[in-house]
């Protein structure tokens, strides 16, 4: 596809690309990257953007914030829990108590599979909660409060 002059319609193609994608690995939990799209086909980030979109529409698909876009099977109920309420749950499934040690930005990135950045805000939400004290460089947070059950 990267031979046309014109993206008009490309991301048509491209969404029903992905679709056979989809239809052919009932295990496949996300979409490609928009850089692997990119790649791929050749187009800019608006155009690949737009094919996430078409499959969005078609209730393919859903973008997840501060992640790759999941693809959205009948039947199966997402996740919808927010990243800082998975942070949160971590505090209680870790078993960790008022004044632990909570783990890094990076512990949880590579943990929680979304970027650093993501997660510092995610982390800044449970401050200003007041389940987590305040992070520094070189200071990690500790469990101020349990989240409630």
């Amino acid at each position: 596809m990267a031979e046309q002059v014109s993206p008009r319609g490309t991301f048509l193609k491209i969404a029903d690309s992905v679709h056979v994608q989809i239809d052919a690995d009932p295990t496949m939990t996300e979409l490609p990257s928009l850089t692997e799209i990119m790649g791929e086909y050749g187009v800019s980030r608006g155009v690949a953007l737009r094919a996430f979109r078409v499959l969005q529409q078609e209730g393919l698909a859903e973008p997840v914030p501060g992640s790759r876009w999941r693809v959205v099977r009948a039947g199966e109920l997402p996740d919808r829990q927010s990243l800082a309420e998975k942070i949160a749950a971590l505090i209680t499934a870790d078993g960790l108590e008022v004044g632990a040690t909570f783990l890094s930005e990076g512990e949880l990135s590579a943990r929680l599979g979304a970027s650093r950045p993501t997660i510092s805000k995610a982390l800044a939400q449970l401050e200003v909660a007041g389940l987590l004290t305040e992070g520094r460089q070189g200071k990690r947070r500790s469990v101020r409060a349990l989240p409630p059950q």
